[in-house]
């Protein structure tokens, strides 16, 4: 299973968010957008009426950190079809954590014709989602508590991946915070094949020897 990077605008300028995006799209294989409300966790940082300027060719992963998800998933399908992303070229992801009924919402997103996935807090076990694993396209990982970038690797996740990987060999598997050279190829090891990454690669001097280096 190759290994794709998924550079996060969390830790872009989001200023000049589409240059941004520009600088990496030639080497990355997804854009990661993360979406904070400042209440599921502690940070705000972009919605809906954002996503949908954006300018890049590549598939969309929406990671959306918000209370309530299934009342904004529609309007984040819509705002990336706006920025010409749709179909299976977009991932909706939402946290286990903040779905009382995950079932359901993962089916909703599914509605909409875009792939569904699910994310679990570094302190939330895998079990939790075990349930919907044979229903969703993705799994991400938390491998630091959300909310901020350029957070420490929490190592425990990896037993969480290698475990995930067991239990379903054929899942895409994301893993998202603290991701460098070093803990990329742990990640790796561990059975991830989608690795996000912000800081790294957009406080690096080099980005395309950053993103690189994670392969």
């Amino acid at each position: 299973m190759s290994v794709k990077i998924a550079p996060s605008i969390l830790s872009a300028d989001f200023g000049r968010l589409n240059e941004e995006i520009a600088s990496v799209e030639p080497y990355v294989d997804l854009l990661h957008v993360d979406v904070m409300d400042g209440r599921f966790v502690p940070n705000i940082t972009i919605g809906a009426p954002v996503v949908k300027w954006l300018k890049t060719g590549l598939p969309l992963d929406i990671h959306l950190m918000i209370e309530r998800p299934e009342l904004l998933i529609e309007d984040f399908v819509k705002a990336a079809a706006a920025a010409g992303c749709s179909g299976k070229n977009l991932s909706i992801t939402v946290h286990q954590e903040e779905c009382k009924h995950l079932h359901r919402i993962v089916q909703l997103i599914h509605s909409f014709g875009v792939k569904a996935a699910v994310s679990i807090n570094p302190g939330t076990p895998l079990e939790m989602i075990r349930d919907v694993l044979d229903d969703v396209d993705m799994v991400l990982i938390m491998s630091v508590n959300p909310g901020f970038g350029g957070q420490k690797f929490i190592e425990h996740a990896l037993q969480k991946i290698q475990l995930l990987r067991e239990i379903m060999p054929g899942l895409d598997i994301e893993v998202d915070g603290g991701v460098n050279a070093e803990t990329a190829k742990q990640c790796v090891d561990a059975g991830a094949n989608i690795l996000v990454a912000g800081s790294y690669i957009f406080e690096a001097k080099d980005r395309k020897k950053a993103i690189e280096s994670l392969r």
